[in-house]
């Protein structure tokens, strides 16, 4: 009898992409995929931002290198991404929302949170996706979504709608780039504590709110998403597309 062996989930020799990789979930990907061997390349608006933590990442002994860019720019992403050897993981993590009451909802928030969160993302994989195709390579796309994606919560409309398409993007996607083997996932987190997120759970009464939804009884850490991102970069999840992988401590379970 011949035993199965257990697939490699070391990246060597890949190389990724992570937009929004200073910061937060992104940061916490990148040095995820670096960890794991791959050759990592951040990118987000800030020049200086993106200065310091390569030179840190560097100084860990990492893999990596980085571009000021901002993602909504879309000539500029696809200016990156065609100068650059085809990138075999793109994670998606730059994004942003502007939370208030439904009936105060600007066209200049629907639009900022739309541009970034959906019409950057979408753009930025097909220049990713193309480059793949082109070459004959299979890839790992992954967007960071959110639970958000699957329920909504006041003042969050514009936002969940914009995770909602998310979804149905990458379900889109899976489909059409699933005969090159390119494959495209979703994490979703619950509410992570990054600088993102702070200001909203400084307030004793939402924070109480959020931990009640919670099944686990605690907010989302960074190094929740690292595990969840190597995952599905790796062959470990190689029979894995157009799916989401919930990392909510149980929000969405009710």
């Amino acid at each position: 009898m011949s035993l199965p062996r257990t697939p490699s989930i070391r990246l060597d020799g890949k190389r990724a992409l992570v937009t929004g990789g200073t910061r937060g979930i992104g940061l916490g990907a990148a040095v995820a995929l670096a960890e794991a061997g791959a050759a990592v390349t951040i990118t987000a608006r800030t020049a200086s931002d993106v200065k310091a933590v390569v030179a840190e990442m560097r100084q860990a002994g990492l893999d990596v290198a980085g571009a000021a860019l901002d993602v909504t720019d879309l000539t500029a992403s696809a200016e990156l991404i065609a100068a650059s050897p085809p990138f075999d993981i793109l994670v998606n993590s730059a994004g942003g929302a502007r939370h208030g009451e439904f009936l105060d909802v600007t066209e200049a928030d629907y639009d900022a949170v739309a541009g970034l969160n959906l019409k950057a993302l979408l753009f930025v994989s097909q220049a990713a996706a193309r480059r793949l195709v082109e070459t004959g390579r299979p890839g790992s796309i992954i967007h960071i979504s959110s639970q958000m994606g699957y329920v909504s919560a006041p003042r969050r409309a514009v936002y969940s709608a914009t995770k909602f398409a998310v979804e149905g993007l990458s379900k889109g996607m899976a489909i059409e780039l699933g005969p090159h083997n390119i494959r495209v996932n979703t994490i979703c987190p619950t509410f992570i504590e990054t600088e993102m997120t702070a200001k909203n759970l400084s307030d004793a009464d939402f924070r109480g709110w959020v931990l009640g939804k919670i099944k686990l009884g605690r907010l989302g850490r960074i190094e929740d998403i690292m595990g969840p991102v190597v995952f599905l970069a790796s062959d470990w999840a190689a029979m894995i597309t157009g799916s989401a992988l919930m990392v909510d401590g149980g929000w969405t379970a009710e």
